[in-house]
């Protein structure tokens, strides 16, 4: 199993560009779908828990996985599995990069990924919007957040705290009314 989770998580790391949410849909795709590691609700939940821990997004969230399925050694193997390629992708480009930092074509070739990694990221944005199961009447949170963060730069562990105790206030006010 722990040839598997390396195996599964190095596949992940090496074959997605974008950064770590840009890996949502792959993960979710060998983890839940293919795999059947864990399920849709989990893979929400571990994503909320991920982007909530301090680290690096694909790391967190390998090392949930990993440690579900078979504890600390899991965790570890899942770990370098998702860091391994990157580290030997960014190493390679450390070695030779200076060299063609200013050929024209490697520069326009940059110019043209930025646009396709934004899409990565937003894809992903829409797709955790529908899984969870945004309303016109909590559309609200997502879009207020967004706003404190990016316009008023406020940091988003405020947000992530806040958010957590207004879902914990809701939670016990409408369980109550509900006796």
């Amino acid at each position: 199993m722990n040839k598997k989770l390396f195996s599964t998580f190095f596949k992940i790391g090496a074959f997605t560009l974008g950064g770590g949410y840009a890996m949502i849909p792959i993960i979710e795709a060998e983890v839940v779908d293919k795999h059947r590691w864990i399920s849709k609700e989990e893979f929400l939940d571990l994503i909320a828990i991920a982007q909530s821990c301090p680290g690096v997004f694909a790391i967190n969230i390998s090392v949930f996985i990993g440690y579900k399925l078979r504890k600390v050694h899991g965790a570890i193997w899942s770990a370098l599995g998702t860091a391994l390629p990157s580290f030997l992708i960014i190493l390679m480009i450390a070695m030779f990069f200076h060299r063609f930092m200013d050929v024209p074509w490697v520069a326009a070739m940059f110019r043209g990924i930025r646009p396709a990694v934004v899409a990565l990221i937003a894809v992903p944005t829409f797709n955790l919007a529908k899984s969870a199961r945004l309303t016109t009447s909590n559309c609200w949170i997502p879009i207020v957040s967004a706003i404190l963060i990016w316009l008023m730069e406020v940091n988003p562990i405020i947000i992530i705290l806040a958010a957590a105790i207004g879902g914990l206030l809701y939670g016990l006010l409408t369980d109550s009314e509900e006796e």
